[in-house]
């Protein structure tokens, strides 16, 4: 079977994650300019790969300020790297529907090897007649391993930003339109 390649639908997907404030609460945000592309052998996942490039500008945490803090040389520092990029490596079996995705994320130029847990949600054609497969993935990360170190500490104990950064990806991806006229 040919390699078939399927593009996050970014209007059906969302990218995001979660980050400890102040030790006891947590901060959501998401990324709203991205762009990727998964290559698959028919309904074979374990031979399937994948890229995506994330906006870095596009953090979106619904507070201006703190989104504009995230922007600059402290966190992302968007104008020297404006792109966040992950691209898979191998896919594990993990159990029914269930994979292991394993690849190369870079953040500031700086590169580490992750694993998305993923869950296949399926496969439809919706009424337009456009193929579509769903999946939800998670990982976590640490950001000091990816030169993201800004930190206060604050008077009580701890510190205001926590280091481990929860990410969830539910993406849909639809048939590359080439590939849906064939």
């Amino acid at each position: 079977m040919a390699i078939e390649t399927w593009q996050i639908d970014s209007t059906h997907s969302s990218i995001g994650f979660t980050v400890r404030h102040m030790v006891v609460a947590k901060v959501h945000g998401r990324f709203t300019g991205y762009e990727g592309k998964a290559f698959l052998n028919g309904g074979e996942f374990t031979s399937a790969s994948a890229e995506v490039k994330i906006d870095a500008a596009t953090i979106d945490t619904q507070v201006e300020a703190r989104d504009n803090h995230l922007r600059s040389p402290d966190f992302f520092d968007v104008g020297a790297f404006p792109r966040i990029i992950f691209r898979s490596k191998k896919v594990e079996a993990a159990g029914k529907d269930r994979y292991r995705v394993v690849g190369d994320l870079t953040v500031k130029d700086v590169t580490r090897e992750v694993e998305l847990e993923t869950e296949f949600l399926g496969r439809v054609t919706d009424p337009f007649g456009i193929e579509r497969l769903a999946f939800s993935a998670s990982t976590s990360i640490e950001r000091k391993d990816f030169g993201l170190t800004w930190n206060k500490a604050l008077e009580t104990g701890g510190v205001l930003v926590g280091e481990r950064v929860d990410i969830t990806l539910d993406v849909q991806v639809v048939k590359a339109a080439a590939e849906q006229a064939a």
